[in-house]
């Protein structure tokens, strides 16, 4: 399918790729805690005859430098901008802690129509880096919603990893960790998808070593089924954080993280998941699926 694209610099630096007949669904794409704008993603689902949106959520011009009281309103912003590219149906696609922002945008904007979350969270995180003021600590929200930061989830310093000094680091038992640790704070922390308008598919790898997605999604599709509100639920237990979706070229080894699965099981993931990532975003029916 031949496609157009649009580098963009206001009110954020992105890309915006569409086909070039045009289309009625938009999605949102964000990346996790990279920062990076997803130009490779973006133009795999404009292949498909979507409007894809990718931006740089934090890190920019104008921006926190961290992922730290960054305001969900960065997010519907670009919700204005797909509808004014003319989509109807708007969708958001995010990883990690992008799907994160997808998830809490959602609940805050009822524009939203469908979310896609791969490897997600079911509450809202302190800061990953530093705020605009250049201070990692103490720890404060990642996100704010109307100049108001939301209730979150500090991490317990007392984890040490258990790798060598030398080498990536697998933290996912510091999450584990912190939410015992302030399990007190759970609550209000929550993201309560039950509240949002929008269709739920979350996608998670059971071998994730960065945070516990698999749980985490599970946590998210059984409020939603509390609510009798549409989930679904894609996962692979070999996968780790970061599936492949089919056309992209695999992951980059990090010297700094272990994100577990393997190419092939994040591919596999990935592979499950893109036709109900299709369907979903197209608008069919939601249903509550396990894979």
């Amino acid at each position: 399918m031949e496609i157009t694209e649009h580098e963009l610099a206001d009110p954020w630096e992105g890309l915006l790729v569409a086909p070039a007949h045009g289309s009625d669904v938009g999605v949102l794409v964000l990346a996790g805690s990279s920062g990076r704008i997803e130009r490779q993603r973006a133009r795999v689902l404009a292949r498909q005859g979507v409007t894809a949106l990718a931006i740089r959520w934090f890190g920019g011009p104008g921006q926190s430098p961290g992922i730290c009281e960054v305001p969900l309103e960065t997010f519907t912003t670009a919700v204005d901008v797909l509808q004014r590219e003319g989509a109807r149906r708007i969708g958001i696609l995010g990883v990690s802690k992008g799907a994160e922002a997808a998830l809490l945008t959602a609940v805050h904007d009822h524009r939203v129509d469908i979310v896609v979350a791969l490897s997600p969270t079911s509450r809202v995180w302190c800061n990953v880096g530093p705020g605009r003021d250049g201070a990692h600590h103490p720890y404060r929200s990642s996100w704010t919603w109307q100049g108001q930061p939301l209730p979150f989830v500090p991490m317990d310093d007392s984890w040490t990893p258990s790798e060598p000094d030398s080498g990536p680091v697998a933290i996912r038992r510091w999450y584990e960790l912190s939410d015992r640790t302030f399990a007190h704070l759970l609550p209000p922390a929550e993201i309560p998808v039950e509240a949002a308008r929008a269709d739920l598919l979350l996608v998670a790898g059971g071998d994730d070593a960065m945070w516990p997605s698999l749980p985490f999604a599970e946590q998210l599709a059984q409020r939603r089924r509390s609510a009798r509100a549409t989930v679904r639920l894609i996962a692979r237990d070999d996968a780790g954080h970061r599936p492949r979706l089919p056309g992209e070229s695999p992951a980059s080894a990090s010297p700094h993280f272990q994100y577990g699965g393997t190419p092939e099981a994040d591919a596999l993931l990935g592979k499950a998941a893109w036709p109900h990532i299709l369907d979903a975003l197209a608008g069919g029916s939601p249903s509550v699926l396990t894979g």
